[in-house]
């Protein structure tokens, strides 16, 4: 449903163009400060206004409406919401019937029998994101010992970091848009950290990071890279005590259970469904394909934005197995 995590755990709430979006977090020990102003840096990451993103402007103020008391956690649920204040659900007015190619839209209606919120693709939009950046902060709060690098290796099938930009704005001249790939490295997380099978950290991690909406693709160490390499090739040797390895094709797990190395995990996002373009799909209405044109705000590249989003899910991720 909407909750992830034992330990550490989130519910997720709100629609894209509804008043609020919002996030509630059990677990967060008491005696953590906490204040609006630890989660300015990464929200300011995720907000819109580079080129190639979205044209829709949030402020995306985090107003803590529980769980915290003169500056520190309290110990009770943590719960954080934003304000929607640049909506524009009349861009959504015509696709209850003439559903958006690779959205949301028809499985969800079909889903909720046509109740649910078509705006933006209501609760199942990106928007909500925001809220998961927010747990970020606070499990990263939780585990100060974490760092994390997070950064696009790829975009638009190309791996050259110069010409990402250009690679994004072609797309978005053309009325198109273009993915990428997210990796994110994590250095701290203990030896012994995660349990076998359905707890272990890939487990764990890879069920918030398919959360994560355009998400399509996960991998941990090489990879599907290394489904391509012969065993001579891909294991890690052990070099000290300490449990280091010369490579970490395994990225930094064995048996669903962290090693001590660092944490490498790569995340695949898709491009953006919604474009510019005129596309041809069914319109349920009319009961034939017919020409849509996508009205609204949107990124010609969402894994620009994603980065700090994969950042999130993975804190929030590993502080379900270590606190």
């Amino acid at each position: 449903m909407n909750s992830a995590g034992e330990r550490f755990r989130i519910t997720l709430w709100g629609e894209s163009h509804g008043p609020m979006v919002g996030i509630a977090i059990d677990g967060v020990p008491a005696g953590i400060p906490l204040s609006a102003d630890d989660f300015r840096d990464d929200l300011a990451r995720r907000r819109a206004g580079a080129p190639g993103t979205t044209a829709r402007r949030e402020r995306d103020e985090p107003q803590i409406v529980s769980g915290l008391w003169q500056g520190h956690t309290t110990g009770a649920p943590l719960t954080i919401l934003f304000a929607n204040t640049d909506t524009r659900p009349e861009d959504y007015r015509s696709l209850t019937e003439h559903c958006r190619p690779s959205h949301a839209d028809r499985t969800a209606r079909i889903k909720w029998h046509g109740f649910n919120d078509p705006r933006g693709g209501g609760h199942l939009s990106g928007r909500l994101t925001v809220a998961l950046v927010a747990a970020g902060v606070v499990a990263k709060r939780c585990l100060p010992q974490l760092r994390f690098r997070t950064c696009l290796t790829e975009v638009g099938g190309l791996c050259t970091p110069a010409r990402f930009a250009e690679t994004v704005e072609a797309a978005r001249a053309a009325g198109d848009s273009v993915g990428g790939v997210v990796e994110c490295r994590i250095t701290g997380v203990p030896a012994g950290t995660g349990e076998p099978l359905f707890g272990a950290v890939e487990s764990v991690a890879a069920r918030l990071l398919f959360a994560i909406p355009a998400v399509k693709g996960v991998e941990f160490g090489a990879g599907f890279a290394g489904s391509r390499m012969r065993g001579s090739q891909y294991n890690d040797p052990i070099v000290d005590a300490e449990g280091r390895t010369a490579t970490n094709h395994d990225g930094g797990i064995n048996g669903g259970i962290a090693n001590g190395n660092e944490l490498v995990v790569r995340v695949a996002v898709k491009p953006t469904p919604s474009i510019a373009r005129t596309q041809h799909t069914f319109d349920f209405s009319a009961g034939r394909m017919e020409p849509l044109v996508i009205e609204g705000r949107h990124d010609a590249c969402i894994a620009l934005r994603c980065g700090v989003v994969v950042e999130a899910a993975m804190a929030v991720a590993l502080a379900d197995l270590m606190l």
